[in-house]
């Protein structure tokens, strides 16, 4: 299969096929508010990716984002260093991004942040790819040089996408923006796929009819790396991953951590804004600090009453909510009337995957050590179905340290090593890798200790992205709607839902910046004001775009 050129694709999703950097790209600008409105605080609930977007959009339009933050700002974008080797960094939540996400990377152009190619399996950067599956260990640089059997895995996948999932039509809609096109096959697609999950769409197919195929497929994948732990979730998760081209090998990373990216959207001044003074940043609006985490929300007439953990009370005409929707059912005493029934069932019923990484710092990048016996590197990017799942190595030249995230897992994987210390995890991961490169002595080049996240176990998170399962797209399209409140009763009008967990693209920063584009629109629309008539926004256009609704 050849596939589409990614430059002329981009994450249009198919549920709601908008174009948001098209959107951001317009002369006329994303809005505006009544000019006596100018200056009227705004709450941001979260500063992670989709708070800080929405914020710098909505000072971008006179209005004051007053930004809460429980934890650190950057959200699931967390960089965290190596203390002694500065410029290492071990990016702990998002750390790779496909260029077809070309709404986030219209905020990475905005700062000028650098990227580099991130070393995914078999990618041209990846110096050496290693496969190690039941006991067996196979190295190469391309697909070409592996045994065949992954070349039948891979023509598997591609005829089940062409059989099951009319991927060469999707693409070349999304390739032309062809909305309607995109509705009539995706919408096609909701109704039959919905309750089938992402294994059993494998095993319905003709192609897959070998269990082998589909084990080996599950564990190593194409692309990014194995997907065997999606396959309890819903095939339509995997499809809108597959068509936005987001899970692609060619990724790159953001030079100095990701982090750096809604950090600097705290600290960067537009060069266009209505009201504020040349040089406002949000971190001017909120005095360099955002204010404690919420405790409580709820409603005083017209006003959303924001409660925080220092004991600040504080009313809002409207308010954007970014951290994960379960946070509303434990940790913050939310009032029942600002969200209906239904969309308090989809929030009890929002389904997180989990996941671990462990991160250490190598004395030099040792792995490009060459064996003198086989001419292969000592070590590569690896893939196994043993506990470390995957290993990334990140060079920094030959006299540098290198970073090396020795495990990367999810769900059942990242649940292994919940009850371990981080050295007792380190322990497990080198005796692992040990059978798997016998030859190399990988501890005796670590010079730090491990730095590790497991973001179930994170209080403010409790997991690392949404995911859906089998017959849950109602449930998202009530929360992703949620921004819509023209036909909504008062009591629920201007709070409004934004985050990756909202999006139909859960995982990727991608969906975290478009649905708090939403927000934005929703907040400016509740507050009487509108967009340029020749750049409507999602709101303008939610009619002809809105997702399919099915059967109740």
């Amino acid at each position: 299969m050849t596939p589409a050129p990614t430059d002329q694709l981009a994450m249009l999703i198919p549920d709601f096929p908008f174009s948001y950097d098209e959107w951001l790209r317009h002369p006329a600008g994303l809005g505006q508010v009544p000019a006596d409105l100018h200056g009227t605080p705004v709450a941001v609930i979260g500063g992670g990716i989709s708070g800080l977007v929405a914020a710098y959009e909505l000072m971008r339009m006179g209005l004051r984002p007053v930004v809460y933050e429980a934890g650190q700002l950057g959200g699931r974008m967390r960089s965290a260093g190596f203390p002694g080797h500065p410029g290492c960094v071990a990016d702990l939540g998002a750390m790779r991004f496909a260029p077809t996400a070309r709404t986030l990377f219209h905020y990475i152009h905005e700062l000028d942040l650098p990227t580099s190619p991130f070393p995914n399996p078999l990618a041209p950067c990846t110096p050496s790819t290693v496969i190690n599956l039941n006991g067996v260990t196979h190295q190469g640089r391309s697909q070409m040089l592996l045994p065949s059997i992954y070349q039948e895995v891979a023509d598997a996948w591609d005829k089940t996408l062409r059989d099951k999932a009319e991927l060469f039509t999707m693409e070349d809609a999304i390739r032309r923006r062809d909305v309607d096109l995109i509705k009539v096959v995706w919408n096609r697609l909701v109704h039959r796929l919905d309750d089938q999950s992402f294994y059993g769409l494998l095993a319905d197919s003709a192609a897959f009819t070998s269990f082998r195929h589909r084990e080996i497929f599950g564990q190593v994948g194409f692309g990014a790396g194995g997907w065997d732990t999606d396959f309890p979730n819903s095939a339509l998760e995997i499809l809108r991953v597959v068509y936005a081209h987001a899970d692609d090998g060619e990724q790159v990373s953001i030079v100095g951590g990701a982090q750096r990216l809604p950090l600097g959207l705290w600290s960067h001044s537009p060069a266009r804004m209505a009201r504020w003074r040349p040089g406002t940043t949000i971190a001017s609006l909120n005095h360099d600090a955002p204010r404690p985490g919420v405790t409580r929300l709820g409603r005083d007439g017209a006003d959303i009453l924001v409660e925080d953990a220092g004991g600040g009370l504080s009313r809002f005409p409207a308010v954007v909510f970014t951290p994960h929707v379960w946070t509303l059912l434990g940790s913050i005493d939310c009032s029942a009337e600002l969200l209906s029934a239904p969309q308090w069932t989809a929030v009890e019923r929002t389904h997180y995957m989990s996941s671990s990484k462990l991160f250490v710092l190598s004395d030099r990048p040792f792995w490009l050590d060459t064996d003198e016996h086989t001419g292969e590197h000592a070590m590569g990017m690896t893939l196994t179905d043993r506990s470390p799942r995957g290993v990334y190595l990140f060079d920094h030249g030959p006299d540098r340290p290198g970073v090396m995230c020795l495990s990367y897992t999810w769900n059942d994987d990242s649940a292994k090593f919940r009850t371990m210390t981080d050295q007792q995890r380190l322990t497990v991961l080198l005796r692992r890798l040990s059978a798997i490169y016998p030859g190399v002595d990988i501890a005796s080049h670590v010079i730090s200790e491990p730095v590790t996240i497991s973001w179930e176990n994170e209080p403010l998170f409790m997991g690392a992205f949404k995911q859906n399962l089998p017959g849950q797209y109602r449930y998202q399209r009530r929360l992703f709607t949620q921004f819509v409140q023209r036909d909504a009763p008062a009591a629920q009008r201007g709070f409004f839902l934004c985050g990756d967990d909202v999006s139909w693209l859960g995982g990727f920063a991608e969906g975290a910046v478009t649905s708090a584009l939403n927000a934005v629109w929703g907040v400016m629309n509740h507050l009487g004001g509108g967009t340029d008539p020749t750049n409507p926004g999602p709101g303008d256009r939610f009619d002809e775009l809105a997702p399919v609704e099915l059967p109740l």
